[in-house]
């Protein structure tokens, strides 16, 4: 796979963006599409994971990026991700969500995937924070938090 995204890539590297409602509404009409989180380990433990449970299955955990975040990706994101997908049953043609905090990391995610031959793979550009808002704090304007979908932190 390639590493992180250039400027030179586009939309037709992955099949694009999508909003987290908008992912939500896939995962609950299509039992065979699949959820990962590419956030960091300490993310998913501080900030919390979007929560399946209600569509009897879970979020998909791989790091894009090893804590803390470096500018290059994880080196076993490749091999960690065939084995995700391979535990998970994962079939050409099933489309995955890739989610990050705001949309940057797993737009490299979903284009790194897509050209390591899985997908249809979508970017959750608003991401499981999103952007900042005018208090300059994030899940509040926008991304899977702030559209009330169900999400857990241990």
């Amino acid at each position: 796979m390639s590493g992180a995204s250039s400027p030179q890539q586009t939309e037709a590297d992955y099949a694009g963006d999508i909003s987290a409602k908008e992912s939500w509404g896939c995962l609950e009409q299509d039992p065979k599409a699949i959820l990962i989180d590419v956030r960091t380990q300490a993310e998913w433990s501080f900030v919390g994971i979007p929560d399946l449970s209600s569509l009897s299955r879970d979020t998909i955990l791989v790091e894009w990026q090893t804590f803390p975040p470096g500018p290059t990706p994880n080196p076993n994101f490749d091999a960690n991700l065939a084995a995700a997908l391979d535990k998970e049953g994962y079939q050409q043609g099933n489309p995955i969500f890739f989610l990050c905090r705001s949309g940057g990391r797993s737009r490299g995610a979903a284009i790194a995937a897509t050209a390591a031959g899985y997908g249809p793979c979508f970017n959750v550009g608003d991401g499981f924070e999103g952007g900042l808002d005018a208090e300059q704090k994030r899940g509040r304007a926008e991304g899977w938090k702030a559209a009330g979908l169900p999400w857990i932190q241990s």
